[in-house]
């Protein structure tokens, strides 16, 4: 069983133009991000999916295959799939190109969940005990089943808040819910078959396309990971980032 990491890195961003391309610790942070990949013992090819040949000669600099892709398609997700193309590869992993902080854990949990299961893909979430963050629409929410399948995403405080109690939330240490992770993990049949299906209404409604495999039935494994992932959309994250990737042993 062969596994590919496949890094999409789109070069237009609304905050940050050009951000795949920013420097963390002097380095382009594309190349972090293919560093961060090559801590995944399981992966045996590294790929960057691009639309920018600036991002195509970093990813070459570490010595990674470049594959140009059409800018105009509509997410990472269909890049990929672009970028795989006529390759070998069973299970897909998409760590995104502005994710230079995933936990190795979080993916290996993932990656090892999916692999022993007969679900179509894996991902990753970590506890939420501050309410600021479970009330902000910055932050993806999740909730499973008692198997660790997701049952439903929103940018909106899920579980409900309505009828907690107040006392118990006041609690140290309360958990409010779990945010998702940047993070997917394909079997490379549902790969083909998720970039074939429609926009779903709810993928609509929350701006989330994961939401379009739940809306035809397909299973998403969504493990516990032992901390937070690092990602990159404003310039402050940088900092965060850059203080990250020097804990790396």
């Amino acid at each position: 069983m062969k596994t590919v990491c496949v890094i999409p890195a789109r070069h237009a961003s609304v905050r940050l133009p050009g951000k795949p391309l920013l420097p963390i610790l002097g380095i382009p942070m594309v190349r972090w991000v293919i560093r961060a990949a090559r801590r995944f013992e399981f992966v045996e090819q590294i790929l960057v999916a691009t639309d920018h040949e600036g991002i195509a000669a970093a990813a070459r600099e570490e010595n990674v295959e470049a594959i140009m892709t059409d800018p105009d398609l509509p997410s990472g997700t269909d890049r990929i799939r672009a970028a795989m193309k006529g390759r070998p590869g069973d299970v897909i992993i998409n760590l995104q190109g502005d994710e230079p902080g995933m936990p190795a854990d979080a993916v290996r949990l993932a990656w090892n969940a999916l692999v022993q299961s007969d679900c179509h893909a894996a991902t990753a979430c970590v506890p939420i005990t501050c309410r600021d963050i479970f009330e902000s629409p910055n932050a993806v929410k999740v909730v499973r089943d008692r198997n660790q399948r997701a049952l439903y995403f929103s940018r909106s405080p899920i579980p409900s808040l309505a009828r907690r109690d107040e006392t118990e939330m006041r609690q140290p240490g309360y958990i409010y819910g779990h945010k998702h992770l940047g993070l997917y993990i394909y079997r490379r049949t549902a790969l083909e078959t998720f970039c074939e299906l429609p926009d779903s209404h709810l993928e609509g409604l929350e701006k989330l396309e994961q939401l379009r495999m739940l809306e035809n039935g397909m299973t998403l494994l969504c493990v516990d990971s032992p901390r937070d992932s690092v990602g990159v959309d404003t310039a402050e994250d940088i900092q965060k980032a850059e203080a990250y990737i020097q804990t790396w042993g």
